[in-house]
């Protein structure tokens, strides 16, 4: 729209706006129930393109035509600036919830690299950025531990954060070559912990890149 400060296709940021909730009830454990779009704009025409990229986005995880998908929109008021809210309700068992599961000793990996605009081009179908295909092969590899997804923040903090849940600490490898402070903008990138013999598997199973990051290791 005509103040927006940030270009992206309407049916892209429908696709991007979908991904990041839905990448953190996946990566928790949790079956995604239902869906829900808030727009700042009309239905027809812009309105109509973020609702078929975030179908799209859902189909591509698994979920069909018949997933429940609702919202709202502005067709009242004009709006001058694009605006998206998302959320998505899951439901999962406790013996199948994903974080704090990580182990002494697991390696850890970034699956995807990050990147967010305005220094990137950030598009779904970019071959460095994980994939709902990626994730979902990945959460079916028996070693797989906890699995989140990196935003605004960075690998580092996201990485520090699933060592802690764990009560252990993140050692990074030295000669890992990506930004732990980068943002990874619509979370293009997710980070796993896992047994040191499933990272190699990784890298065959995916499309993906796979970067380790460090290991878990116990508290002093």
């Amino acid at each position: 729209m005509e103040v927006d400060t940030v270009f992206c296709p309407a049916y892209e940021l429908g696709r991007l706006a979908i991904r990041v909730p839905l990448l953190e009830i996946l990566c928790s454990g949790a079956i995604p129930l239902a869906a829900y779009d808030m727009l700042t704009m009309k239905m027809e025409g812009v309105g109509a393109e973020i609702v078929q990229g975030i179908r799209d986005e859902l189909k591509s995880a698994g979920f069909d035509e018949n997933f429940p998908l609702s919202g709202s929109t502005e067709d009242n008021v004009p709006t001058r600036m694009t605006g998206v809210g998302t959320t998505i309700i899951g439901l999962v068992q406790a013996n199948e919830f994903r974080p704090g599961s990580s182990q002494p000793e697991d390696r850890v990996v970034c699956l995807g690299l990050p990147k967010s605009a305005p220094d990137d081009r950030v598009r779904s179908d970019d071959p460095e950025m994980i994939q709902q295909s990626d994730l979902k092969m990945v959460l079916g590899v028996d070693g797989v531990h906890d699995i989140l997804p990196v935003g605004s923040h960075g690998i580092g903090h996201e990485a520090n954060a699933m060592a802690q849940d764990a009560g252990l600490i993140l050692v990074p490898d030295a000669q890992c070559p990506l930004s732990f402070q980068k943002s990874a903008g619509p979370s293009t990138c997710v980070i796993a912990s896992c047994r040191n013999s499933i990272v190699e598997k990784l890298s065959g199973i995916i499309h993906a890149p796979v970067t380790l990051l460090g290991k878990m290791s116990l508290p002093n």
